[in-house]
């Protein structure tokens, strides 16, 4: 194993860029440790493919950052409906949030966040090199470090995460210093990251080891045939380190492309609740009729008046409120259907997103006010209140049906 100083220019502000060998098997895997928000790491990542020395070109990127970078029309193909069905707007938001985290950094320093992958990915193809994608999927890293958590916390790094990714603040300068070391998944963590590690190990250390793992099955595929890794600096060492491991690496992958089993007692909760409201009801009726009916007023006023309360702060359309506010009490008796998706079928269906909407949504939430202005975004800001209204209301209305019941 070697390690020599990038041989391009760079700025004084600017730290150097890494090159660091490590031999697996009959294959050279050149590790070039790159700034997220460097010139001179993108020109470098340029250099070293010039040189013709490599056969084959390895990026920190996973398949769906890798199609957001070569494909972003793609994103007006997004079918809203399937992902509020499948129960992944709150990961779209997720991916939006930090889309406009880079987008806000771009804008602020003048540079490109990623602008080396982009060269890498451009120069590999323009030299005729294959690509190999190393990096984990975003998704299965976001839904490790959230088993990792407990409930409460996951809300609270999620509102965090949004709240701070939309705020118009500038880029505080220990972000751009963890920024210079490569990561921007690692950066927008970065308050959590280092000091716990129920989130270090699935957002840093396991996918050092998963893209060391993902380096040595393709010096298995491409024997004999240099490879240059265009990776963070920060993940570089950690990288090295896994590359000498001895285990098979298509094991190790999927150990940790695996999704944690979630567990069976928290699903069995919205049950819980439902058959104990149920429960209230039948109490209420058999006690007295006009209690009966106080209790179901109660379960519809609140219910649904605090969904409709959330539909009504993401700025949905009227006649959403007003489905907010009907269907949240009923959907509450069934776990199986939440009042967002109502609401949001709903909002696509008076308000239909147009293709304007998703050419601009990546530069519309950069801003807060873009998140209520474009469509798109809007749609899932009405999923998102008006379940969130719901949740809270079938507490709140459960625990008033209780002291009725007991008053």
């Amino acid at each position: 194993m070697s390690e020599v100083e990038g041989s391009a220019a760079h700025k004084a502000d600017e730290p150097t860029t890494l090159l660091r060998e490590v031999r697996v098997g009959d294959t050279v895997i050149t590790l070039l440790g790159t700034a997220h928000i460097s010139r001179s790491s993108a020109e470098q990542v340029a250099s070293e493919l010039d040189s013709k020395a490599y056969q084959a070109v390895a990026v920190e990127l996973c398949p769906s950052r890798f199609d957001a970078l070569t494909h972003p029309e793609r994103l007006a193909e997004l079918d809203l409906m399937q992902v509020v069905r499948q129960g992944k707007a709150s990961m779209v938001m997720a991916n939006l949030a930090m889309a406009a985290y880079q987008q806000r950094l771009g804008e602020q320093l003048g540079i490109e966040p990623g602008a080396e992958m982009r060269v890498a990915v451009t120069q590999a193809d323009a030299h005729g090199l294959p690509i190999v994608l190393i990096d984990r999927e975003i998704g299965v890293t976001l839904k490790r470090t959230a088993h990792s958590l407990s409930w409460w916390r996951r809300g609270v790094l999620f509102s965090g995460l949004v709240a701070s990714l939309v705020s118009r603040e500038k880029v505080s300068e220990e972000d751009i210093e963890h920024l210079k070391e490569g990561d921007v998944l690692e950066t927008t963590f970065a308050e959590f990251a280092h000091d716990r590690e129920d989130l270090f190990a699935p957002l840093i250390a396991e996918r050092d080891r998963f893209m060391g793992a993902k380096l040595r099955e393709a010096a298995n595929t491409h024997p004999g045939r240099p490879i240059l890794a265009v990776v963070g600096a920060g993940h570089l060492k950690g990288i090295a380190k896994h590359l000498e491991d001895q285990d098979d690496p298509a094991q190790a992958l999927r150990e940790l492309e695996a999704i944690p089993a979630r567990s069976r007692w928290p699903r069995l909760i919205p049950w819980a609740i439902v058959a104990l409201v149920v429960t209230g009801f039948y109490i209420g009726f058999s006690r007295n009729p006009d209690l009966g009916w106080q209790l179901v007023r109660d379960w519809i006023l609140i219910n649904g008046g605090l969904s409709a309360l959330g539909a009504l702060l993401a700025a949905a359309h009227p006649l959403t409120v007003v489905t907010a506010f009907v269907a949240a009490p009923i959907t509450s008796l069934n776990p199986t259907v939440g009042a967002g998706m109502v609401t949001a079928a709903a909002e696509l269906w008076l308000r239909k997103p147009r293709v304007g909407d998703f050419s601009r949504l990546r530069h519309d939430t950069t801003q807060l006010r873009g998140w209520w202005r474009n469509r798109v975004s809007r749609t899932l800001l009405v999923f998102l209140f008006s379940t969130l209204g719901s949740a809270i209301g079938t507490y709140v209305a459960g625990f008033l049906i209780y002291d009725r019941l007991n008053g």
